[in-house]
């Protein structure tokens, strides 16, 4: 049996960072030092501080479990998904925080690159036989 890297290395590579940047942006911001530019970023559609900071942590948790079902998808609604909500946390962050397309490594740069590994992954699955 042929490893899942040998069969199609391109979708491989591209199901493996799209799943670390989603676990990683989920655990390390979110749960593991709980970013305060995550609560104030969410403080916009949620004011009570408590609640913002609940609400951080759930959607932590659903970011690593996004990231798993990337991993594992086989289906490509999965990675249209992911670039639909890409574009709306693009356009919500546009909305609330425009500053932040300032910085180094912003989310404009970031998601656009992972929008594109989805694309990749898309057109992977159509060559690939499962």
């Amino acid at each position: 049996m042929k490893s899942l890297f040998a069969k199609n290395p391109v979708l491989f590579l591209s199901r493996t960072v799209l799943a670390f940047s989603w676990i990683y942006q989920g655990a390390v911001p979110k749960l593991v030092c709980r970013s305060e530019g995550e609560i104030e970023l969410l403080g916009h559609v949620i004011p009570v501080y408590q609640w913002a900071c609940a609400a951080v942590g759930w959607m932590g948790g659903a970011e690593i479990a996004f990231g798993l079902l990337l991993l594992a998808a086989r289906q490509a609604w999965v990675f249209r998904l992911n670039i639909a909500v890409l574009l709306f946390l693009l356009a919500y962050v546009l909305l609330f925080e425009a500053g932040l397309f300032t910085e180094p490594f912003n989310p404009l740069t970031l998601n656009v690159s992972l929008i594109a590994l989805s694309l990749i992954a898309i057109n992977e699955l159509k060559t690939t036989k499962h």
